[in-house]
Formats: C-alpha cells, structure tokens, sequence
C-alpha cells in the first residue's frame, strides 16, 4: 500500500477516519529521513491494515509545530485518535515491526479508561 501524504488539510480526516495511522514526519534534505524512507515503505507492504502516512515538515511547518517536531525522522502511532508511540530518530525494520504489533495489541478500551481517569483528576480540586 503506497504511503498517503499528510497536510494540514486532511490530517484530521485521516487521522480520525481510520483505525490505525503510522506517520513518518520527515524531510527531503535530511538523510536519515530518506535512509528509513524504505523500511517505512516495506512496513506498509506487510500491514495493510494500517495507514501508513508522510508529514513533510517544510512543507507542512504548521503541522509540525502543531505536534512539536523538533528533530527528523519522528515516528507517531495513533490509534483510535490516541498517541501511543512517538519517537524521533529512524528505527530499523524489526523495531518498526514491533511497535506497530504492540499497538495494534493495546486495548483501546483500557486506554480510552485510563485518558478519561486522568482528565477526571485534572479536573477535582485541589
């Protein structure tokens, strides 16, 4: 499945309308982006049920700024409209592998429990 290029136009669409959304924030000039960029392409050979998606952080400064991007390649996994992994630096294919199969472990309902106990405690007094 060939990689979907995000903007801030569709990012939310995207993000919100699929199950599972693995997004590569990266740069043409910058070489560790373009060494991963083919483990990242592989990655989404093998997980077709996964979205596999691109942020170009010159083009998309805004995006970038939005999610605190500070070096590149940074690696997000969102599930179910939650961050479960972000991590700047490029990861070799078993490692890619492996966060994709944890997440697509997690229970999303234990995790949706524990976001909503957390807000609540933000929200008694102190």
């Amino acid at each position: 499945m060939a990689t979907v290029v995000l903007t801030k136009e569709n990012f939310e669409e995207i993000v919100t309308g699929n199950d599972m959304v693995v997004v590569d924030f990266w740069a043409s000039w910058c070489g560790p982006c373009r060494a991963f960029a083919p483990t990242f392409e592989a990655a989404s050979e093998r997980h077709v049920d996964v979205v596999f998606a691109k942020v170009d952080t010159e083009a998309e400064q805004e995006l970038a700024g939005a999610f605190n991007i500070r070096s590149i390649p940074t690696l997000m996994v969102f599930r179910e409209k939650v961050i479960l992994y972000s991590e700047a630096g490029a990861l070799p294919p078993p490692a890619l592998d492996d966060v994709i199969t944890k997440a697509k472990e997690l229970d999303m309902a234990a995790v949706h429990k524990e976001i909503a106990e957390q807000r609540n405690e933000g929200d008694a007094p102190v």
